[in-house]
């Protein structure tokens, strides 16, 4: 079983996450397709832990559920939260200078997506992806 926990602290460290999401996705034998989604979802989201909490954590988990197996990757940090995650979700959504595509299209790259956000307590995001 997968599980590896990946700290997101420096800029450097989305680099660290996505060369995770290649390395599991290969060993779980996803298609290259999949692979590249995981890939896109997983720095677009290490991202945002970097740019709006400034550190937090991604979490690699094989997963099994019913008679699915995939894998889980948890996004968790202890930033600002988000005020209107709905909103957020729309896209086109960003505090930043960004075009606000994280969190939406993550969403659609992904057969999963959990987001819970707390203002001033933090953020978890879940996606998951089945084989």
């Amino acid at each position: 079983m997968i599980c590896n926990e990946i700290s997101i602290e420096y800029e450097k460290d989305i680099v660290v996450a996505r060369q995770k999401a290649r390395e599991v996705s290969k060993i779980l034998e996803f298609g290259i397709v999949d692979q590249t989604r995981i890939i896109t979802a997983v720095s677009e989201l290490a991202r945002n832990i970097f740019l709006y909490a400034q550190k937090g954590t991604v979490k690699f988990q094989e997963v099994f559920e019913d008679r699915k197996h995939g894998l889980q990757i948890s996004f968790m940090d202890d930033g600002p939260g988000i005020e209107d995650v709905e909103f957020a979700m729309q896209g086109g959504y960003s505090k930043g200078r960004s075009m606000g595509l994280g969190m939406s299209g993550s969403k659609r790259l992904m057969d999963e997506f959990y987001v819970t956000s707390l203002l001033g307590k933090g953020t978890e995001i879940i996606i998951k992806k089945w084989l």
